[in-house]
């Protein structure tokens, strides 16, 4: 295996943690990833301990970082595009390296060849724009990947609108999961305890803030959930109903309407701020790089691991993270590490192959 190389496809935790699980083992790694830094979404996520740490993962992304930045077995290309990629005994492909972003007649491209290829495509947050909520129409509604990295940047929430903390803020849980009218049927599984760590930052930063939730139900893992959510009950009010709207009233502020199953009637309320958790979607360029490696996407869009030559003319392709479907942090990292020795074994198997029969291709 010690000529063996892999292409990992996508830079965000999924991808770092398997190039650095590969590298450790002698094997050598061309990274590509399209956006002009490393650490996809998770790397914008803010620490939510209070008293201790709460185990969200977040921390986990700086560390995963380093791993690779000045690994010798690890080649990176930020801000690259994958612009082909085909199969002959070994993988093909073309890399369009954008080095300016805005001169396009400075991007420069190569070609070369791996012997497996890994999908770290990641995620994409839905974009609730067509939700009766005003995203992007009022100022003080954003998504709880917004409130992550404001609180990141800033240590406290704060209203777009004018700065200051809002003293009442509304939580909307399953905002484009759970989503029949999408077909998006799928739980994105980190958002209730994300969004519930959210809110208990920012109540302890300013124990006045009143905090509300609105949701199906609550879905969680992990054995400090449980804990978690019974505080939640007791320090935040927790309404089992989905907002039908949201108006903007005087002042910026928003009104939430929605159906109360206690009263049986429509009620109203006015917030200072929205937080909009918004469900996890397959990446863009899924179903087009899917293609390119001969490989259907599943009924979500999302992509299983190939490596068993469930799909014929696939082997040698495999998947890590949120490529294959909603994962936490915790969660992304663990499936990337057992990719990493999956590829490992996969190379071992093959160059095994090689020698003892002139190859399996």
């Amino acid at each position: 295996m010690e000529s063996s190389n892999v292409l990992v496809i996508g830079g965000g935790i999924a991808g770092l943690t398997a190039a650095h699980e590969l590298a450790k083992l002698g094997i050598k790694v061309e990274l590509v990833e399209k956006e002009p830094f490393l650490g996809g979404h998770a790397i914008q996520f803010t620490c939510k301990a209070v008293e201790s740490c709460a185990k969200c993962g977040a921390c986990m992304a700086e560390e995963k970082l380093s791993n690779v930045i000045h690994n010798e077995n690890i080649v990176i290309h930020t801000g690259a595009n994958l612009e082909r990629i085909s199969k002959n005994g070994r993988f093909n492909y073309n890399i369009r390296l954008n080095h300016n972003r805005i001169d396009q007649s400075k991007d420069t491209g190569y070609s070369a060849s791996a012997d497996a290829v890994i999908m770290a495509t990641g995620f994409e947050p839905f974009d609730p724009v067509k939700k009766p909520y005003g995203y992007r129409v009022f100022k003080n509604v954003i998504t709880n990947l917004d409130l992550e990295r404001m609180l990141k940047i800033n240590g406290v929430a704060i209203k777009p609108s004018d700065g200051l903390p809002p003293d009442k803020i509304a939580f909307v849980q399953c905002v484009g999961s759970r989503d029949s009218k999408l077909s998006h049927l799928w739980c994105s599984k980190i958002c209730c305890a994300s969004a519930l760590r959210m809110a208990r930052v920012i109540k302890t930063r300013k124990p006045e803030t009143s905090i509300t939730f609105f949701y199906i139900d609550i879905q969680g893992s992990g054995k400090d959930f449980e804990a978690l959510y019974q505080t939640a009950k007791e320090d935040f009010r927790m309404i089992r109903a989905i907002p039908g709207d949201i108006y903007k009233t005087e002042g910026d502020r928003l009104k939430i309407t929605c159906f109360d199953n206690l009263s049986k009637a429509d009620a109203e309320e006015v917030y200072d701020m929205v937080v909009l958790s918004v469900a996890m979607i397959p990446g863009s360029g899924t179903k087009e790089l899917a293609e390119m490696l001969g490989i259907i996407p599943c009924a979500t869009g999302f992509v299983k691991s190939c490596e068993k030559d469930e799909i014929a003319g696939s082997g040698g392709v495999f998947v890590a993270g949120t490529a294959g479907g909603p994962l936490s942090i915790a969660e992304s990292i663990t499936h990337a590490v057992k990719t990493a020795w999956d590829v490992a074994k996969y190379l071992k198997t093959r160059d095994q192959g090689v020698k003892g029969s002139g190859g399996l291709w």
